[in-house]
């Protein structure tokens, strides 16, 4: 088993300052929605998934799949963090005919499948964990998701056949900052009560802060306790994490910051 060992925080950390930095030159958006997970892909990338930076493609890795594929700079950010790809290759996202996408792309050393309409990951990785099972292997597949997207039927008819097949070898962690592109979750498609209706669909249930790094190392680490059920991980988050003025904002879900907002919003997480 390879798991990297690293400080996740400082990982965490790390990953949000290349991710402004990729969003601003680019001048694209979904910054929000980045940061909100990053603490939850720092904790897998640095200290839960069997991975070998040096050769991807490894048979017996962990998959990590980004369902949510709009947040695909804190990803990018992870893989060049811990060597998939040399770091300077960020000052490419965004750009004509670069593999680093505004959207994860598979092109990209370390992706394991590209997303950006939404509902796709969780179907795709459960197929991914029923194939472990009848080769009798031992990887897992991880899916991050967004709570809007749970408004998409394809991820519930993908917890039916998880279940199903008693896929415990399947992880969905759902970044739960309760908001999305133009509003909160609940105005948009109420999702309430989830952990209940994710229950009902025969998974086994956990709820945490998506922050807490060491509260989802202990998690991460006993995800298997419940045999036949794959994981329905709840984190509770916070869009815009980490950089006070984006923080709980929907305008951040679209917007790029300028040349002072990213100097404001750097001075704080090298000061954090």
């Amino acid at each position: 088993m390879n798991i990297l060992n690293i400080d996740s925080s400082d990982l965490a950390r790390r990953m949000r300052v290349q991710a402004l930095q990729m969003v601003h030159r680019a001048k694209a958006s979904h910054i929000g929605s980045a940061l909100s997970i990053c603490d939850i892909v720092a904790v897998l990338y640095a200290q839960t998934l069997k991975l070998a930076p040096r050769e991807p493609t490894a048979p017996w890795r962990d998959r990590f799949i980004l369902s949510k594929g709009h947040a695909c700079v804190a990803v990018y950010a992870a893989l060049a963090e811990t060597g998939f790809f040399p770091i300077k290759d960020l000052l490419t996202y965004g750009q004509d005919h670069s593999a680093l996408m505004n959207h994860i792309s598979h092109k990209v050393l370390g992706v394991e499948f590209s997303t950006g309409s939404l509902g796709h990951g969780l179907p795709f990785g459960a197929g991914k964990a029923l194939a472990a099972k009848r080769l009798k292997q031992d990887w897992r597949t991880f899916v991050l998701l967004s709570d809007g997207e749970l408004g998409e039927g394809s991820n519930w008819e993908a917890m039916m056949f998880a279940a199903h097949h008693h896929l415990n070898n399947l992880v969905a962690i759902v970044d739960y900052n309760k908001l999305q592109s133009l509003t909160t979750v609940d105005k948009t498609l109420r999702i309430e009560p989830l952990a209940d209706k994710a229950r009902a669909f025969g998974w086994a249930v956990h709820e945490v802060d998506g922050h807490d790094h060491r509260a989802l190392r202990k998690l991460f680490s006993q995800l298997n306790l419940k045999a036949g059920k794959p994981s329905f991980l709840i984190a509770h988050t916070i869009k815009g994490k980490g950089v006070s003025f984006m923080e709980n904002s929907v305008e951040w879900h679209y917007k790029s910051p300028s040349t002072d907002q990213l100097a404001l919003a750097l001075g704080e997480l090298n000061h954090a």
